[in-house]
């Protein structure tokens, strides 16, 4: 499902389930790097039937532990 476009520069914010493909868009990052990262559990997400969903308020939660546990470049 790709996202609506509001205007120049602008678009509709991501659905509360994502696809692969929306995920993919939102994280910026390829679709085959998230099929593996999900199927060893890496990123948060479940499979329905052959389709995998990720919850964006899951997914948002996910990056923030991770960019709390990085340590911080300046230390």
């Amino acid at each position: 499902m790709a996202r609506t476009h509001l205007g120049p520069g602008r678009a509709a914010p991501p659905p509360e389930v994502m696809t692969i493909s929306d995920l993919s868009e939102y994280l910026q990052v390829s679709k085959s790097s998230l099929y593996k990262l999900a199927q060893s559990g890496k990123v948060p997400g479940q499979k329905v039937g052959k389709h995998w969903r990720f919850s964006r308020v899951v997914i948002d939660k996910w990056l923030q532990r991770g960019s709390q546990e990085r340590p911080s470049p300046h230390t």
